[in-house]
């Protein structure tokens, strides 16, 4: 056989030791020994595609360690039997709905217990990782003595996007093992690193491929492999007065990032290092307690929600995809970068523009975007590879599934499906990615309207994981279906969406985009009315979004919706479309409300003390988007209230520590939320009524 066939083979199949009996004492671990007198210790977690750590399997860890204890094996490798790698953290389900710090610090310490056992054994220990070992999994390969890692395998601490920092003795081990500075970064932000990274940190004292494994295994047991040791910088930086300063410099970082007030976590971490991070003991009882709070915060239990909500519209998308081909038609910014993400995701993709200057511009954009995202050069090409200019239209034949994002222009996209129709295979799916156009107008044009559909994407594609997918009352269920898996395979989350003006997502933003427009009428300044929407938790504020989007469709999409619901949208203001027709459209012309550079609003100062915003303010931005929300479930327009919020954070950035817009309605009370909308229609006028469908909202 082929040696390179033989290498890729031999790096799939992982080394796993001695052959265990289907039948050991264990349920989520099989022990085995081999001729050198090497304990090998597999986790596979019962019933799980993944090993998480549950409370069970951390109890069942401790019998094992106990019996290792006994048997006193020259050696013990720690390793996964799972594919999909090492272990990808806690078992999240057991962190819902915890009210109790006492009782998790409990329950903590229990575990705690169990990897201190397991640092402490007096036998060599090595944990082999690959694929990911995340947040948990990560604080098991501290407590043992050498760390091999497969090439392929990532790191990482991901529990601050969970409100919360590590809580397995990670927080003491890491900054102990490595530069705490960089140990620190890393928790801070949840980031993950690549073998290379882990290695250069002294994270990892050896990278090798699965043939290698088990002579790799017998240097680190019997003394042969070189161990990363902490340097004297590490002590330097663990000392007291150092710490201080950089514990000072790391909050300021961290506030920029999120705000202490809303996201209390990065600086509980801050706090337990700078007070505790020259003594491992003290650091490892002050993590529990430290832990135990964040737990029940109202932020915790929100960004844990969140956690579910993406995993809930994950299995929205099904499986089995059928698509391999995607014809993009229409190279601007949102076609062109559909095209780059389809290709990055391994679908083949043809890209079609009247011109060829933007589908030359969108293959720059492609390949600038392939070189952030992507760590190997050899996978970038094949990405561009992927990505063919087709200016003729060539794909439209071969073409599984065609997305159109041409101009928001109802007669163009007439006549683009009038000549791609009779071109298309049969069975193959036509999307729009249309954003305003209400499906019912566009359908009239073709043959078979039972393959339309709409695919509507988010800007900044690379970065926003939602998909809104769009079916009129013609949508054959079964491309519905394939569409919905398709979106799944490119990495992204589905919201199925019955065809209105303005879908779910435009419907809900528009009226918080207008009334800051109606506040600068009011001469409100315009950093107030953003400063407002940022401190109620928004990634940015109403007016510099505006920008971002480009003010020409704020304009078009408020127009067509005021035109469907009328008063109950703000009124668009005339010095509006005096900006548009003097071609101020924001950051794509440089100017807007703000002046852009470099991608970037030039605000000048920020506003004034006396100009700080009022909750009345943040009240008028935000609570308009939970109103739309549930007039959006009582139409039917979606059919959950769980995954409508999930849209609106995945798709606009809707403070996630607040789980949401209709979760933040429940949390604040129904009859708080509808009469403070009452109080604002008397003072305002009628755009805040509260919707007919509170009075069934649970």
């Amino acid at each position: 056989m082929d040696s390179k066939i033989m290498d890729v083979l031999g790096s799939r199949v992982l080394e796993l030791g001695p052959k265990a009996g289907e039948h050991g004492p264990y349920r989520n671990f099989r022990l085995t020994h081999d001729g050198d007198g090497i304990a090998w210790l597999l986790f596979d977690r019962e019933g799980a595609s993944a090993n998480t750590l549950s409370a069970d399997v951390i109890e069942e860890l401790d019998l094992v360690l106990s019996a290792l204890e006994n048997q006193r094996p020259a050696g013990i490798v720690i390793r996964s039997a799972k594919p999909s790698g090492f272990i990808a953290g806690a078992d999240v389900h057991e962190f819902r709905g915890a009210t109790d710090p006492a009782a998790v610090e409990t329950a903590i310490g229990r575990a705690h217990a169990v990897i201190d056992r397991l640092e402490a054994l007096r036998i060599p220990t090595v944990a082999v990782i690959h694929g990911f070992c995340l947040g948990g999994g990560l604080e098991v390969a501290l407590a043992c003595q050498s760390r091999i890692a497969i090439d392929g395998a990532r790191f990482g601490f991901p529990e601050v996007l969970l409100g919360l920092h590590p809580g397995l003795g990670g927080t003491a081990r890491f900054t102990r093992l490595v530069n705490p500075i960089q140990a620190m970064t890393l928790m801070l932000t949840g980031k993950t690193i690549d073998v290379r990274k882990a290695r250069a940190l002294g994270l990892v004292d050896a990278v090798t491929q699965e043939r290698h494994v088990r002579d790799a295994v017998k240097d680190a047991v019997f003394g042969r492999l070189g161990r990363a040791r902490p340097g004297a910088l590490n002590a330097f930086l663990n000392f007291t007065p150092v710490r201080g300063l950089l514990g000072a410099r790391m909050r300021r970082q961290a506030e920029k990032a999120a705000p202490h007030v809303n996201y209390p976590a990065p600086y509980a971490l801050i706090d337990l290092w700078e007070k505790h991070g020259g003594d491992t003991a003290a650091m490892l009882a002050a993590e529990k307690t430290s832990f135990a709070k964040l737990m029940v915060t109202p932020t915790a239990q929100n960004l844990i929600r969140v956690f579910f909500l993406r995993e809930q519209m994950k299995k929205l998308a099904g499986s089995g995809n059928k698509i391999g081909h995607v014809h993009v038609i229409g190279a601007g910014a949102m076609g062109g970068d559909i095209a780059a993400w389809c290709a990055d995701q391994g679908m083949h993709v043809t890209l079609a523009d009247m011109k060829p200057e933007p589908v030359a511009g969108a293959i720059k954009r492609a390949a600038d975007l392939f070189g952030k995202i992507i760590h190997k050069r050899t996978e970038v090409r094949d990405a561009l590879d992927r990505l063919l200019p087709d200016l003729d239209g060539e794909g439209v034949g071969n073409a599984d599934l065609i997305i159109e994002a041409v101009p928001e222009k109802l007669e163009l996209k007439q006549k683009v499906y009038a000549a791609l129709e009779p071109a298309m295979k049969p069975g193959a799916i036509l999307a729009t990615n249309t954003s305003s156009i209400p499906l019912q107008d566009l359908r009239s044009t073709l043959k078979s309207p039972e393959r339309l559909l709409g695919l509507h994407f988010f800007n900044p594609v690379s970065r926003l994981q939602l998909v809104e997918v769009v079916s009129h009352d013609g949508t054959d269920p079964r491309f519905l279906k394939e569409a919905l898996a398709f979106v799944g395979a490119i990495d992204r989350l589905p919201l199925p969406v019955k065809s209105s003006p303005g879908f779910l997502v435009n419907r809900a933003l528009t009226p918080y985009m207008l009334e800051a427009m109606v506040m600068l009428d009011e001469k409100i300044d315009r950093r107030t009315i953003d400063a407002a929407a940022k401190q109620f938790g928004m990634p940015m504020g109403p007016i510099e979004l505006a920008d971002q989007v480009g003010l020409d469709i704020c304009l078009a999409v408020g127009d067509m919706l005021r035109s469907k619901f009328g008063d109950s949208l703000p009124p668009t203001p005339a010095w509006l479309r005096d900006k548009v027709a003097n071609g101020e459209l924001g950051r794509k012309t440089g100017k807007g409300f703000y002046v852009w550079k470099d991608g970037k609003a030039d605000k000048g100062a920020g506003p004034s003390s006396s100009a700080a915003p009022t909750p009345e303010m943040i009240d008028r931005l935000m609570l308009p988007i939970s109103n739309v929300c549930v007039a959006c479930l009582r139409e039917g327009i979606v059919d959950n209230a769980d995954v409508v919020d999930g849209a609106m954070i995945f798709g606009t950035g809707y403070a996630p520590f607040r789980g949401g817009p209709l979760n933040y309605a429940r949390s604040r009370g129904v009859e708080n939320v509808t009469a403070t909308l009452y109080a604002l229609a008397v003072r305002f006028g009628d755009r805040f009524a509260p919707d007919a469908g509170w009075h069934d909202f649970k």
